[in-house]
């Protein structure tokens, strides 16, 4: 059987009453595959001495004398204090809520000491402390620790977790959902066997009772490495599945008449080589005054391959800020469109998609595609004239917002769906706009680059393709930080631009002062740099709560040049295209994640005209902050910033990775154990790539145990 089918209850291991129980479910623990996926979050190497002289390296591991006793306060709060040595050192056990121990530690006695200590009151102290007689046989010399939760110590969890591994036993019986000979569990293992003897990983009892309680360090980094690829494999499998799946799908509606195969329009007839330019993509092409770069040709090259391929394209395209992600996707709208197919274009704001439709109108219009607008905010009457032409086919692309894939819009033949910002959708979200048609292809566009080890775990179902050169002329912005305190000298030089004739922004935290007072907004400091620092230039205000129509009038303006500053909540972040302006000031540019700050500085350096950022940031800037602002100063390059910036928030809160259900695991990290993501992924993609029709035993094998026991922690 495999461990998450038992279902033996906690309350049922000896010592667990209700009070254990009951804390142990806030933790998410009711049963015993539960407290066994309970992994520790680090191990306590009590082989290895510290003596107390050395408090400051580490947690401290040797064997002490009781000196003396004290005590301090009075009444309840009365303390009890132990004076301790070793051979190095004197230090003092503080015994809060512990007056038990004066009868223990009395003076002479010796005991083995393990505690974090500091420094204080002129004397070494502990308050998190444990002891063991000196002259017994000790414990296991690596011991766990856990996370714990109010009402729970390692102690207590520790024994628990000794008597939860007693009850299982690796495989003897095979016999589905029985206790072996001896009592215990017999636990199968959930990897292919090969894999197992490949990689010398353990069987799956062992490899539970190692994480737990290893004999020695070589043991324990054995452990982690099965876990670990375990629920590498079983997300790489599951994330493969969801492409397997939509092939088998397709390939079954297909032939049974239901879909045409992609590429059936007027260029499947073998007019063109598979990859190769369209008519109307080389038509769109001679017509633009800048060659496209080497990345976006790669890029249509394989949207191309896909478009005529037997199956409906499933695409990532990412690239940095400025890299020419949009142009690419229209030249995959006008492959759609010969393909006798109609394309919507989904962004997450009105703005984008609004400067979207403006600039599709600009290049596509000219070569006979017929272009709308669509958002929730069109009056009735437009909007049910633009339907009715939607769904007769008289449009041949459609750009909007969440307004694409509500319940009366219908299209008469999608074919392509193509989605800016993807990260800012859910998965639903996304799965809605794709019924609006029979199989249409995917191409999901992210300008926050996605690391490479998140791109396989949350995307690896999709081909990514990357665009990392960008367009000739362009200059990096130069970057530059400054204190809070000095924001003056960042106008004056901000004051040099706007006479040179361009445009800046400056962004803020907040639309309006709340209860933050010594956060700027954007509403206070508009009025302030209107009046007080930049008095004789044009500026307008834009945030999220300003009218749509509003929105568009102010932008109009300012790409026109008629305004020349703009003050501005993140709304500006995406969808702002303006090649005038050249200076970006983020004030309180620490309370703004990397991606944000990336994207904020890709609205700036957007021709040949030499750019500027300005973070602004508090006086009292945290160390981790300073950090932070550290990479945007060094970095121009998003993959790299994106790469810095999940090391330092975790992989849960990049790039809208938390919306995906993929990454609930247990132990394995894909950041740090890329290199085994990498091995796991090539091992779950051969097992399907061998088996396309997923009917194979072996298949099968892996199947179950995702249904009866998916090995990703706790559910």
């Amino acid at each position: 059987m495999y461990l998450r089918e038992i279902k033996q209850p906690i309350r049922e291991l000896r010592g667990a009453g209700p009070a254990l129980a009951a804390n142990l479910a806030r933790l998410g623990i009711s049963a015993l595959p539960d407290l066994l996926c309970h992994y520790p979050r680090d191990w306590e190497d009590r082989s290895r001495p510290v003596l107390l002289k050395d408090w400051s390296k580490g947690r401290v591991c040797t064997e002490v004398t009781v000196l003396a006793q004290d005590w301090f306060g009075f009444g309840r709060t009365k303390t009890l204090k132990v004076y301790v040595e070793d051979e190095s050192a004197r230090g003092c056990l503080v015994c809060f809520n512990r007056p038990f121990l004066q009868k223990l530690l009395v003076p002479g006695a010796r005991f083995r000491l393990f505690g974090t200590f500091y420094h204080r009151y002129g004397e070494i102290q502990s308050t998190a402390f444990e002891l063991e007689p000196s002259a017994g046989p000790g414990q296991n010399p690596i011991l766990p620790i856990y996370p714990l939760t109010a009402g729970l110590n390692q102690n207590s969890l520790r024994k628990l977790m000794q008597r939860a591994i007693e009850q299982i036993n690796p495989p003897e019986s095979k016999e589905e959902g029985k206790l072996s000979t001896d009592g215990k569990f017999p636990i199968e293992d959930e990897i292919p066997q090969e894999i197992i003897e490949r990689e010398g990983l353990l069987n799956k009892a062992d490899a539970i009772r190692a994480i737990h309680f290893p004999a020695s360090q070589e043991e324990l980094g054995r452990a982690k490495k099965t876990l670990i690829y375990e629920e590498l494999f079983y997300m790489e499998i599951m994330v493969g599945r969801r492409a397997a799946e939509r092939k088998n799908i397709f390939r079954k509606t297909a032939s049974a008449g239901v879909a045409g195969q992609p590429g059936q329009g007027a260029l499947s007839q073998g007019a063109l080589s598979q990859g190769a330019l369209s008519p109307m993509q080389l038509r769109l092409i001679e017509r633009l005054p800048w060659p496209l770069t080497p990345g976006q040709e790669a890029a249509v090259t394989e949207i191309n391959r896909d478009m005529e391929g037997p199956f409906s394209m499933a695409r990532l395209l990412q690239g940095d800020v400025g890299s020419g992600k949009t142009l690419v996707s229209f030249l995959a709208v006008l492959r759609a469109v010969e393909n006798g197919g109609q394309a919507a274009l989904m962004a997450p704001t009105e703005l984008l998609a609004r400067q979207h439709a403006e600039n599709a109108a600009r290049l596509l219009e000219p070569l006979g595609l017929r272009i709308a607008f669509l958002t929730g905010n069109l009056k009735a009457a437009g909007r049910a004239q633009l339907l009715k032409a939607l769904a007769s086919g008289e449009i041949d692309l459609v750009a909007g917002t969440h307004a694409l894939f509500s319940r009366d819009v219908l299209y008469q033949n999608l074919n392509l769906v193509v989605i800016d910002e993807q990260h800012r959708f859910g998965v639903l979200q996304r799965q809605a706009i794709m019924a609006k048609g029979d199989f249409p292809g995917l191409l999901m566009m992210s300008a926050t680059p996605i690391p490479r080890s998140l791109a396989l775990t949350v995307f690896g179902d999709l081909d990514v393709t990357s665009i990392k050169d960008m367009p000739l002329g362009r200059k990096p912005v130069r970057t530059h930080l400054a204190k809070e305190s000095n924001a003056g000298k960042v106008y004056d030089y901000v004051r040099r631009e706007l006479e040179k004739g361009h445009q800046a922004y400056f962004v803020y935290p907040l639309i309006e002062g709340g209860d933050e007072d010594d956060l700027k907004d954007a509403v206070s400091m508009a009025d302030r740099l209107a009046k007080e620092i930049f008095p004789g230039f044009p500026l307008a205000l834009l945030h999220s709560k300003v009218e749509e129509e509003k929105k568009h009038q102010i932008m109009d303006s300012f790409r026109q040049g008629k305004t020349k500053i703009l003050a501005a909540t993140s709304v500006v972040e995406v969808g702002v295209d303006v090649p005038n302006a050249t200076c970006m000031v983020i004030e309180h540019a620490e309370r703004f994640g990397l991606a944000a700050l990336h994207q904020l500085r890709g609205r700036v350096g957007r021709d040949e005209k030499q750019s500027y950022c300005f973070l602004v940031f508090s006086d009292s800037l945290s160390e981790d902050g300073k950090v932070r602002l550290k990479v945007m100063l060094e970095n121009s390059d998003g993959f790299v910033i994106a790469e810095e910036d999940l090391k330092l928030r975790g992989p849960g809160q990049i790039a809208g990775v938390e919306q995906s259900g993929y990454l609930k695991l247990g132990i394995a990290d894909p950041v740090r154990d890329a290199e085994e993501l990498s091995r796991a992924r090539q091992d779950a993609f051969g097992i399907l790539e061998a088996d396309p029709a997923l009917e194979s035993p072996e298949y099968r094998r892996i199947a179950e145990v995702l249904d009866k026991a998916p090995p990703f922690g706790r559910d």
